[in-house]
């Protein structure tokens, strides 16, 4: 055994394995080696009982000859030194009828619908995801992340609870585990991301976008001049930040602990938060109310504009000129009654034609509030950013004295 380890050898029995592996292991055929070392060539006289040149280039054995040289004990000699002759094909036959399996239990699920799970359950077939999985005996992970996809959104609840609700484990979908990075995969393309975030704040993010909460401290809107009803701690800081036209962070937590209840009959909202800056430096206290979603919004905007919807105010609410910026007003739309603010076709086409801009990117999406700004979106190729429209915005939160 020891000689079969040896130069001579190591090549042969490694391009022998790699036959018997593909054929089932039928000692069938012949396998050769490229430009043989000395030890090699005499192995192989050895074997075949041939004699081979020393400037022979290529070398070739029939398998029947190798095992008989072995004593008929080839299968038996491969599995001594690396371990049993594998059935490549077997191997494969059955990690794709597993596949289709999990496939078929994955259409069944409630989301199986959208076009976004369509996309990521095809994506992880492409790249080997699922074979991986399935290697790993890890492929009950498809089943419990469809299961978490059939909950979203979700109404606030806690990552942990969650976890616990799918799983029985509440650690399941903490950071990094192999079902929370199965689930944000499903939630970027949702939401049209390029890629699942690694950042620890562009997952909440991603996470709060359908209502999960990893951190109620961390959960955060950025807001200037709401006035409030109440008397409570956190009322009367937002109060006092409006009195002197201060941006204030309030959090999920605080408005947990102290529900928000706004006083105001308008709120603007804007995605950028120069935009926000930009009100309380040049109108501070003359500033209409303003929140700012800093992108996607989280569960603690979204907590406040439901409290100041249900205390009877009225939200207009804006975003960038780009296909997220689209997703996140009709969004808003559905979900809490706002009108568009600044987002027509021809704001769009202003903002356009004030300079260069970005190219449109991510998948096309609608604008059902003017069907003909997508429509012109779609023909220029070109995003707009908030920050191109400040004069037109400044001049529509300045509150008339």
């Amino acid at each position: 055994m020891d000689d079969l380890d040896g130069d001579g050898w190591r090549r042969l029995l490694a391009a022998a394995r790699r036959r018997l592996e593909r054929t089932g292991g039928t000692i069938e055929g012949s396998v050769g080696l490229a430009d043989p070392s000395d030890a090699e060539r005499r192995v192989v006289i050895g074997v075949t009982g041939s004699y081979r040149p020393e400037n022979v280039n290529r070398l070739t054995v029939r398998l029947a000859d190798l095992d008989r040289a072995l004593n008929g004990g080839l299968l038996a000699t491969l599995a001594a030194l690396d371990g049993p002759v594998r059935d490549r094909a077997a191997e494969r036959a059955a990690e794709e009828s597993h596949r289709q399996v999990l496939l078929a239990a994955a259409g069944a699920a409630a989301s199986a619908a959208e076009p976004w799970f369509a996309e990521w359950l095809a994506a992880m077939t492409a790249d080997g995801t699922l074979t991986r999985l399935i290697r790993r005996d890890d492929a009950h992970l498809i089943g419990q992340a469809t299961a978490v996809l059939d909950q979203l959104p979700a109404g606030y609840v806690p990552l942990p609870v969650l976890a616990e609700s799918v799983t029985g484990d509440t650690k399941a979908l903490a950071a990094g585990s192999p079902l929370a990075t199965l689930v944000l995969r499903a939630l970027a393309i949702r939401s049209d991301s390029p890629a699942v975030p690694s950042g620890r704040a562009e997952q909440r993010a991603l996470w709060e976008s359908v209502g999960v909460i990893m951190d109620d401290m961390a959960s955060q809107v950025l807001i200037l001049n709401v006035r409030t009803r109440g008397g409570n701690p956190v009322s009367r800081w937002l109060d006092d930040a409006a009195a002197f036209g201060i941006p204030f962070r309030l959090t999920l937590h605080q408005q947990a602990e102290h529900p928000v209840v706004p006083a105001c009959e308008e709120i603007f909202v804007c995605e950028n938060p120069a935009i926000l800056r930009t009100a309380a430096a040049e109108l501070g206290t003359a500033s209409a109310a303003l929140v700012c979603t800093e992108g996607i919004p989280s569960v603690a905007c979204h907590r406040l504009l439901a409290a100041a919807v249900a205390a009877g105010s009225r939200l207009r609410w804006r975003a960038d000129f780009d296909w997220t910026g689209l997703r996140i007003v009709s969004a808003a739309i559905m979900r809490h009654g706002a009108a568009p603010w600044r987002m027509s076709a021809a704001d769009y086409a202003a903002g356009l034609a004030g300079g260069e801009s970005t190219p449109l990117a991510g998948s096309r999406t609608g604008s059902p509030w003017e069907p003909g700004l997508a429509e012109l979106m779609a023909a220029e190729g070109r995003a707009v950013m908030e920050e191109r429209l400040v004069p037109a915005l400044r001049a529509d939160l300045t509150v008339d004295a």
